[in-house]
């Protein structure tokens, strides 16, 4: 019956360290959930400060070139 006792005992405290040891990796990762969608984000605001920098250059040499024409 001790050793039956002491199964269960042994079973217990490795299933509880397991779920422990499980717990903290699920922690790990949601401390680190969203940096990848915040960065994508950012590079997404910055391709389109791009474009509008570009786009803006390039209405204002076109206006400047119409100007000549007239």
């Amino acid at each position: 019956m001790q050793h039956i006792l002491g199964l269960w005992l042994t079973l217990g405290y490795r299933v509880e360290t397991l779920l422990g040891h499980q717990q903290q990796v699920l922690a790990r990762r949601r401390d680190e959930r969203g940096s990848i969608t915040i960065e994508q984000a950012l590079w997404a605001v910055a391709i389109i400060a791009l474009v509008g920098i570009v786009v803006a250059a390039i209405t204002a040499f076109v206006k400047k070139e119409v100007g000549k024409i007239k």
